[in-house]
C-alpha cells in the first residue's frame, strides 16, 4: 500500500470539514485540542524517524564533504566580517542602518494599531510569492515578522556587497551564502510563523502535518538517506505516451548519442537539415515537451527536417569520456549520420546551454580543418565567455573542483544526477527548494504534475573528465574565448567561425546571463544575431508562439555593454520562435519533398524518444 495513503488512513478520523468553525479574535479556527495534540504526536514520531534514516544514510563520504562544505563557508563569511573589524566606522554606521530600519517599523506598526493608513517600511517584490496570504498584509503579526525579515535579509545582503578588501569571487561567495541562509529562515518556512500553515494545522487538528512527515519520511527513504525533496508528481508523466510525443525514428547511435529524425508534417520540407545539439545536463525533451510546448513539433510543421542528438546518461563504465570524445562522438557523428540519413552534406545547427558550447567548439575545429558541413549555427542560452558567467561561477574555484573531483571518484569517476539537480535548486532556492518544504512538509499537500518539473527531476550522470574538463577549461580559466583552448589537435579560435549566427538569450536567466552571451557578439568572425527573450534559462527558450508570452528585444547596433544594447533595443511581443524562422530560412535552402526517417541509408533503429532518455540515474 502506498505509503502516503498509510498516513491518511492512520491519522484520526475527524476530517477538516468536521472542525469547529469557532474562530479566536485574529480569525484563526479553533482546534479539537485532543485530536490535534494525537496528531502532533504521530508527526513528531514520523519526524524523528526519517531524521534518523538521514543521520544513518550519512556515510563518510558525505560527512567529509559537509565539513568542508563548512569551513569554506565560515572562511568566506570571516573575510568579509574581518574587514568590518578593521573599519569600525563602517560597522558603527551598518549597525546605525539597520536600527534605523527598526525603528521606521516600530513607528510603522504604531500608526497601524491606531488605525492610520501607512505605507510598508519593506515589501517583498512582486516575483516572490512566499507572502502572498492576505495576512501577511492584514495581521500586524505576521506584518511585522514579514516586514522585519525583509529588512534583516536587505541589510545583510547590502553589508556583503559593500564589503571592500575581498577579490570578487569571495564576495560572489558570500552573496550566495547570505542569500541561502536568509531564505532559509524566511517566516514563511515555519509552522507558527506561516499563517497559511498555522491555519491549515488549526483547522485540519495537525492532519496536515502528519501528511507532510510521511512525504518527509519518504523522500529520505528514496534518497537512501539523504533528503530528495519531491518537486512534482513523478508519476503523472510517461516519456512517449504524455511527453516527447513528437513522432521520430532512432536512425544511427553509438556509446554517447542516440540520433533521433522526426517524422515529416508537411509535404516538403527544406533541402538543409537541421541538428539539435540539446546539453547533456538533463535529457533532450526540454526541446520536446507537451505537443502545445514542443519546439522540436513546431520546427518540423515548418518545414525542417529535424535531428535531435540524445546524450547517454552515462554509468561508471563511461568515466573516462572527455570533452573531445563529446565533439568527436557526438558532433561529428551526428553529421555524418545526418549526412548518410539524407544525402546532405550542409546542415543548420542549434546548441543549447552546454550543448551550445561543444557546437561552438566543433565549429572552431571546423574551421580550423576546413570543414564546412554546418552554414549556420544558432544558440539557445550559450556562454562561451565566461568572464561575467551565472551564478554558478560560485561553485568554481581550484579548492572545489579539488572536492568535486574527489566526490565523483568516489562514485566511480561520474558526477551523480542528483548532486547537479541540487545545486541548481540551490541558484532558485525559494522556488525550487523551501516552497516545496511549505507545500509538501508543512501543508502537507501532494506536489502538482507540472511536465518542465518532472524534465527538472530527470536528471543525468557526467562523466569526471568531462565534467572537470569544462569547468576548468571554461569557467575556471575561460579558454574558449581567450583562443587558447585545445581539441583534436587543433588550438580553437571562435574568430575563425564565419558562419552566420543567431544568439538566443533570455533576460532573466541566472545560469546563461544575457550579459554573458552577449559577449560572443565580439568573438565570432561572421554575421551575428543577438536577442534578448523575456524570462529565463527554461521558460525564456520554451515559449511557443500560441502561448503569446512574455517578450523579446532586438537591435542591430552593436555597443560594448549588453545593457547599452538593451536600452536602445526593440521590444516585441510574444514567442522569438517567428523571428528565428525568418532568419533561418533563407538559409535553409529550397524546398525539396519532405524525408522520412529510413529514406537513406541508415536503417530505422527504434521509434522515438528511443532508449537512452529512458534510463534513469537512480536505475
Amino acid at each position: 500500500m502506498n505509503k502516503r495513503r498509510k498516513a491518511e488512513q492512520s491519522a484520526p478520523s475527524q476530517k477538516p470539514s468536521s472542525v469547529s468553525e469557532a474562530l479566536d479574535a485574529d480569525g484563526f479556527p479553533m482546534p479539537d485540542m485532543s485530536a490535534l495534540a494525537l496528531n502532533l504526536v504521530q508527526a513528531a514520531t514520523l519526524g524523528q524517524k526519517a531524521a534518523r534514516l538521514m543521520v544513518g544514510g550519512d556515510e563518510s563520504e558525505s560527512f567529509g564533504t559537509a565539513l568542508s562544505d563548512m569551513r569554506r563557508i565560515g572562511k568566506t563569511m570571516l573575510d568579509v566580517a574581518t574587514n568590518y573589524v578593521k573599519n569600525p566606522l563602517k560597522l558603527v554606521e551598518a549597525q546605525a542602518q539597520l536600527w534605523n530600519g527598526y525603528i521606521d517599523l516600530v513607528q510603522s506598526a504604531t500608526r497601524k494599531l491606531m488605525g492610520q493608513d501607512t505605507v510598508p517600511v519593506a515589501e517583498p517584490s512582486r516575483a516572490d510569492k512566499r507572502f502572498k496570504d492576505p495576512d501577511w498584509q492584514n495581521n500586524i503579526v505576521f506584518d511585522l515578522l514579514k516586514q522585519s525579515y525583509l529588512i534583516s535579509s536587505r541589510w545583510l545582503d547590502q553589508q556583503v556587497q559593500s564589503t571592500e578588501g575581498v577579490d570578487e569571487h569571495t564576495r560572489k561567495k558570500a552573496e550566495f551564502y547570505v542569500k541561502q541562509f536568509a531564505n532559509a529562515l524566511s517566516p514563511s518556512n515555519f509552522l507558527l510563523t506561516n499563517p497559511e500553515v498555522l491555519r491549515t494545522t488549526l483547522k485540519s487538528n495537525g492532519e496536515n502535518l502528519v501528511l507532510g512527515m510521511q512525504h518527509l519520511l519518504e523522500d529520505v527513504e528514496r534518497g537512501h538517506g539523504k533528503l530528495q525533496i519531491q518537486q512534482t508528481d513523478m508519476k503523472a508523466f510517461q516519456l512517449g505516451r504524455n511527453i516527447a510525443l513528437t513522432p521520430g525514428k532512432v536512425v544511427f547511435q553509438n556509446e554517447l548519442i542516440q540520433l533521433l529524425q522526426y517524422e515529416p508534417t508537411t509535404e516538403k520540407a527544406h533541402k538543409r537539415p537541421l541538428l539539435i545539439f540539446p546539453p547533456w545536463i538533463n535529457k533532450y525533451y526540454i526541446l520536446d515537451l507537451t505537443p502545445e510546448k514542443s519546439f522540436v513539433k513546431w520546427a518540423v510543421a515548418e518545414g525542417f527536417t529535424v535531428f535531435v542528438a540524445s546524450w547517454v546518461n552515462p554509468d561508471p563504465q563511461l568515466a573516462l569520456k572527455t570533452f573531445e570524445d563529446y565533439m568527436i562522438d557526438g558532433a561529428y557523428a551526428a553529421l555524418d549520420a545526418v549526412e548518410k540519413a539524407t544525402g546532405e552534406k550542409e546542415v543548420n545547427a542549434i546548441g543549447y546551454c552546454i550543448g551550445g558550447t561543444l557546437l561552438a567548439s566543433a565549429l572552431a575545429h571546423m574551421a580550423a580543418k576546413g570543414d564546412k558541413r554546418i552554414k549556420s549555427a544558432t544558440f539557445f542560452a550559450t556562454q562561451v565567455d565566461f568572464t561575467e558567467a551565472g551564478d554558478l561561477q560560485v561553485f568554481i574555484d581550484e579548492e572545489q573542483l579539488a572536492g568535486l573531483e574527489r566526490q565523483m571518484e568516489a562514485h566511480g569517476g561520474v558526477l551523480e544526477g542528483s548532486a547537479m539537480a541540487q545545486t541548481f535548486n540551490m541558484l532558485r532556492s525559494n522556488e525550487l527548494i523551501w516552497s516545496y518544504v511549505v507545500n509538501n512538509y508543512l501543508l502537507g499537500r501532494e506536489p502538482v504534475p507540472f511536465d518542465l518539473l518532472y524534465w527538472n527531476a530527470d536528471a543525468t550522470r557526467m562523466p569526471a573528465k568531462l565534467h572537470i574538463y569544462y569547468l576548468r577549461e571554461c569557467y575556471l580559466k575561460n579558454h574558449l574565448a581567450e583562443g587558447r583552448m585545445k581539441l583534436g589537435g587543433e588550438t580553437l579560435d571562435l574568430s575563425k567561425i564565419s558562419i552566420p549566427i543567431y544568439l538566443q538569450s533570455s533576460r532573466e536567466d541566472h545560469i546563461a546571463p544575457y550579459n554573458s552571451v552577449y559577449k560572443a557578439t565580439r568573438l565570432f568572425g561572421g554575421p551575428v544575431k543577438f536577442i534578448v527573450a523575456g524570462s529565463g534559462h527554461i521558460a525564456g527558450v520554451i515559449n511557443p508562439p500560441s502561448a503569446k508570452k512574455y517578450q523579446y528585444w532586438t537591435n542591430d547596433a552593436r555597443p560594448k555593454l549588453a545593457d547599452e544594447w538593451l536600452a536602445e533595443a526593440e521590444e516585441h511581443p510574444g514567442s522569438w520562435w517567428p523571428d528565428w524562422h525568418d532568419w533561418l530560412k533563407p538559409l535553409s535552402g529550397p524546398m525539396v519533398p519532405a524525408r522520412k526517417p529510413g529514406d537513406g541509408k541508415l536503417p530505422v533503429l527504434e521509434d522515438a524518444p528511443g532508449s537512452y532518455v529512458m534510463v534513469k540515474s537512480d536505475d
